[in-house]
Parts: C-alpha cells; sequence; structure tokens
C-alpha cells in the first residue's frame, strides 16, 4: 500500500549537513521516508555546514548510508534531486539571509501560502544557541507560517548546563515549536510499550508491585571507544546512555495510564513517574573501566592515546532506581549500560514474583524480556510440563520474534520514526523541558560524587566481558534472582543467522 506524504512543498534544513551525524543518520533517515512513500517529492532540503563543497559532492558524500532496497534504485536520484547545499558560517548573518532567500525563492515557485519549515540542528551543542537565534532572526516564517527546530542531545552535561541552554532557547523558540530528540523513543519496540501496557489487560493487570520483583533495563556495547575516548572522556556511560535512553525507556515502561493519547497526556505521566523516584543513592552503584581483553588483543581504555593519562572515566555502569509510588514500591530498577562488552543489545527485563506455595513452588520465575535491539522481540519465559509421560517441569516461552511474525513489514529506524513525527507535530516521543528538568536533577548530584576527589575508582573489567566481576552479586543484591538455563532452557534459534538470544 502506497503511504500518504505528510506534507507538501516543506522545507527541511539540516544544519551540519556535512558532518557523521547527518551523513549516517539524518540525510538516511529522510531518503528511507522518501522511499517508503511517507516524504513528498515537492519536499525541498537543504544541507548547511561550513565546509565548502559542491552540491555534486554533496550528493555523493551523503548517498553513501542510504538503505537502497529492491526497487528503490531509481529513487536515490529522484531524492537527490530534492536536495541541495550552502556552506557559510554558524555565527554570521550573511549566510543565513542567503538560506532565507532561497527558501522563499522556492516556497513562491510553489505558491505556498503557509510556509512549513523544520529546522535540524545536527550540531555540538557548543553551537546550539548561535545557530537557534540565527534561524529565528532570519530564518522563521512568522505568525504566517509553521517553523520547527529539532535539537539533538546532550541537552546540558549536567542540572546548571541544561537549564541555561533551556533559558537561552524558551525567548527564541515555543515549547511547542521544539523537538528534542532521544532517538530511543523512535525506537519500534520502545513506541510499542504504551500499547503494550494499556492495550492487553492481562498484563496490566499485573503490572505492580504485587507481581513484579525487579525490573531491569539494560544497553550493551560489543567495541570500545576506538579513537574517540576524546569525546568520551568528557561524557562517561551515565551521561551518553543512562540519564537520558534509559531513563526516557523507564518512564514509558512504568507510568501510569495517560488520560488519552495526545502527546502532552503521555508526557504529563513521564512527568509524574520522574517525580516519584527517590534521589539516587551514590552508595549503590558499580562503575567500571574496560581493560586490555584477556587475549591481549583488544586495548583498554586508557590504551586509547585521545584519553587522559589515568582518566577515571567511567565506561560501564549499573544503578538502581526506587519509584515511590503504589505501584512501584519496593520494586528496584536497575539501569546498566556498557561499552567494550560480550555484546551489543538492548533489552529490558522485567522479573516476576516466584510462585510461593503448592506444588510448583519450586518453578523457575517467570521473565517477560522485551528485545529493544538488535532483531526486535518480545518473549515471556514461562513453566511448562515437557510433553509426554514426564510431569517433570521445563522453562520454555511465549515468543514474538519480529523477524517472523512481521518479515514483509516496514519497520522505520529510529531517527526516520522521529522525523516524521516531528513533521506531523506529534510531540508524544520527544523530550519536554520539565522531563529534561526533573532527569538532570536526578542524576547531577550521583555525577558530582562519581567525579569528585571522593568518588570510587571504576573497576576494571577485560575488553569482551559481561562487566565489572561484581556484577552477579550487584544484580543479586538489587533484587534480580538469576536462574541460569533453568529447567535446561536456552534461548530458541530466531534470528536469521541462526544465532541463539544472547543469555543474562
Amino acid at each position: 500500500m502506497t503511504a500518504i506524504p505528510f506534507k507538501e512543498n516543506t522545507v527541511i534544513v539540516v544544519f551540519g549537513a556535512s558532518g557523521d551525524l547527518a551523513r549516517k543518520k539524518t540525510f538516511p533517515a529522510l531518503f528511507g521516508l522518501f522511499r517508503e512513500g511517507y516524504l513528498s517529492d515537492t519536499t525541498r532540503i537543504i544541507g548547511y555546514a561550513r565546509t565548502k563543497m559542491t552540491v555534486e559532492e554533496f550528493h555523493s558524500r551523503i548517498k553513501e548510508h542510504f538503505d537502497i532496497r529492491d526497487g528503490s534504485q531509481d529513487l536515490v536520484g529522484r531524492f537527490l534531486d530534492m536536495c541541495t547545499y550552502e556552506s557559510a558560517q554558524y555565527d554570521q548573518p550573511e549566510g543565513y539571509k542567503k538560506l532565507t532567500v532561497g527558501i522563499e525563492e522556492f516556497e513562491a515557485s510553489r505558491c505556498v501560502d503557509r510556509p512549513h519549515r523544520l529546522f535540524y540542528l545536527a550540531l555540538p551543542p557548543a553551537v546550539f544557541i548561535p545557530v537557534a537565534e540565527r534561524v529565528r532572526k532570519y530564518c522563521h516564517p512568522g505568525k504566517n507560517g509553521v517553523a520547527r527546530l529539532i535539537v539533538e542531545k546532550p541537552f546540558g552535561r549536567d542540572l546548571a548546563t541544561a537549564r541555561e541552554l533551556q533559558e537561552k532557547l524558551a525567548p527564541l523558540w515555543k515549547e511547542d515549536e521544539l523537538f528534542r530528540i532521544d532517538h530511543y523513543l523512535g525506537k519500534e519496540m520502545v513506541k510499542n510499550l504504551i500499547p503494550l501496557r494499556f492495550a492487553n489487560s492481562f498484563l496490566h493487570a499485573c503490572w505492580n508491585n504485587q507481581y513484579i520483583s525487579s525490573i531491569q533495563i539494560e544497553f550493551k556495547e560489543p567495541f570500545g571507544t576506538e579513537g574517540r575516548g576524546g569525546y568520551f572522556d568528557n561524557i562517561g556511560i551515565i551521561r551518553d546512555v543512562i540519564q537520558n535512553h534509559l531513563l526516557q525507556v523507564l518512564t514509558l515502561l512504568a507510568m501510569e495510564r495517560p488520560i488519552s493519547g495526545d502527546a502532552e497526556s503521555i508526557r504529563n505521566e513521564k512527568v509524574h513517574l520522574l517525580r516519584a523516584i527517590k534521589p539516587l543513592n551514590k552508595e549503590n552503584v558499580l562503575v567500571g573501566q574496560y581493560a586490555r581483553s584477556e587475549d591481549g588483543k583488544k586495548p583498554g581504555y586508557l590504551d586509547d592515546k585521545t584519553v587522559q593519562p589515568g582518566s577515571k572515566c567511567i565506561t560501564y555502569a549499573a544503578l538502581t532506581l526506587e519509584i515511590c509510588n503504589e505501584r512501584w514500591e519496593s520494586v528496584p530498577v536497575i539501569l546498566r549500560a556498557g561499552k567494550a562488552l560480550n555484546e551489543g543489545k538492548v533489552e529490558i527485563r522485567v522479573q516476576f514474583k516466584e510462585t510461593k506455595n503448592g506444588i510448583f513452588s519450586h518453578v523457575s520465575r517467570n521473565e517477560l524480556v522485551i528485545r529493544v535491539q538488535p532483531n526486535e522481540a518480545m518473549y515471556m519465559k514461562m513453566n511448562t510440563k515437557i510433553p509426554g509421560v514426564s510431569n517433570r517441569m521445563v522453562v520454555s516461552d511465549l515468543d514474538l520474534t519480529y523477524s517472523q511474525r512481521y518479515n514483509k513489514f516496514y519497520i522505520p529506524q529510529a531517527y526516520e520514526s522521529l522525523i516524521r513525527d516531528a513533521l506531523n507535530d506529534n510531540h508524544s516521543n520527544f523530550v519536554r523541558d520539565d522531563e529534561l528538568d526533573i532527569s538532570w536533577s536526578l542524576f547531577t548530584p550521583l555525577l558530582e560524587y562519581l567525579e569528585g576527589p571522593d568518588g570510587p575508582d571504576p573497576v576494571p573489567y577485560p575488553y569482551g566481558s559481561r562487566g565489572p566481576p561484581q556484577l552477579n552479586d550487584y544484580l543479586a543484591k538489587n533484587g534480580y534472582v538469576y536462574q541460569g538455563r533453568a529447567g535446561g532452557y536456552q534461548w530458541p534459534v530466531t534470528t536469521p543467522e541462526g544465532a541463539h538470544r544472547s543469555k543474562m
């Protein structure tokens, strides 16, 4: 079925068009939307950056990462015809004036009476404000049009800098014009959390502390900084992943049911959930830094020449949140993330309480596992009788693996989904100003402690391992019951490559 384009004669300007983010994510996402019929061919896309290059060079640069599927080869040229490029400085008015002239000429040629413009800042934070100021001054269509500004993370590095950023943006751009993008909110399985929870009565009925014993949200990367340690050294894994991506996933997983499906109702409930989280316990945190692999083939973090000698940068962290409300009181929520681990995945794991009494008091706990990436899936570990005459119990699963069930469906990449949402003025999957403020209020005291003179040294762990050696003890102390291959259970072979799903 052919999708209906959402808007005609839209102008999209991508600032930072020569950078990696734009080349690898933004423009491939725009092409993906065009390929699937979600972007009108009347759209004008303008790349803006300081790098001097011709339009032809720009086209060659951005198409390297397009997902060109069968039958879509002829669409590449049509898409590139929609794209042009402007080279100018970010802090000088001349480039913005020239940009606006080009936009207005395009809109006049299409007889656009109500301009619709989207400005995407694929830029480092240092130039957010200078660009936002000049776009508002020179490129905004005014009351007769619609303008939207997408801002990439990081939204500050602590509470003070986040508030400073917001205080400078607020007079320029109204909250309903701002789209703070956290690409995890565009991932298919994360967008599925609200339907999963509130459209299934059997789950909704047991989604509380009477039945659930612990929750984990886990992020694992199989590679290290790979020469980018100079960038990562100033951020660390908590800022890079936990304070934003994993915390946002938690809000959708644990919030109360919104009164409606509109964006503000959803974001209101996310804020209510964040306000219910107790201050983080700085004594209940496990932090680590990857060292050389056990076989010596992979370098440690401190072997990266771009890293400061003796750096205490945290490349692995596990921390536990407590939600102080009626639904989640006493249920530990473990957020953990790390680099240079044994595999790459993002996973939500909801462990249910044991069966305490009766003939099945010895069986394994049920777990609902939601695989965000790779190979999107959700499966419930459950206890069943072994087929045949035996009465022995075995752990099996109810399995929904998307590559099998929905192998002919178009599942958009996160950036495709979110850019489409922004163009359609849907704020549901973007971060509101008060969400940002509360999240930094939670994490800033912990970060100040960890990075201060009294903070602990990160525990070394080998490149390619599961993380710090203390991980199992930490999980057990915080309520997770590891059951191993209980009942002979192994994740089923479901991926096209025939690989087993990973184990805890």
